[in-house]
């Protein structure tokens, strides 16, 4: 997995207005310069935000490129919960899980 070139990634689409009409317009082309996996852009191409999530990605990030593609607040948050239900806990990056859905955290 390349986390830090799907990071930059969101990081230039949330800041670069070309970036953004560019990826508007070819979602696939504007993702060449980036080292990702097949798996990572698809996610990214498809507009996969729980799959994004599980992959690593940085909510701050992730939530820009996500109202960038449309998507209210509610339906964000949605869709990180249906990705961890769908692809199992997050693999990597700052919200890496180290327990299952159903296990209590400090009896929380």
């Amino acid at each position: 997995m390349s986390l830090y070139q799907m990071q930059k990634f969101l990081f230039d689409i949330n800041r670069d207005p070309a970036v953004q009409q560019r990826f508007l317009a070819e979602r696939a082309g504007v993702l060449s310069p980036y080292g990702l996996t097949q798996e990572e852009r698809d996610a990214i191409t498809a507009g996969d935000i729980g799959l994004l999530y599980v992959l690593g990605a940085n909510g701050q990030l992730l939530m820009h490129y996500a109202a960038l593609l449309g998507m209210e607040w509610s339906a964000y948050i949605a869709a990180m919960r249906e990705g961890v239900r769908k692809y199992g806990p997050v693999r990597a990056g700052l919200y890496a899980m180290t327990t299952g859905l159903e296990e209590k955290v400090a009896d929380v």
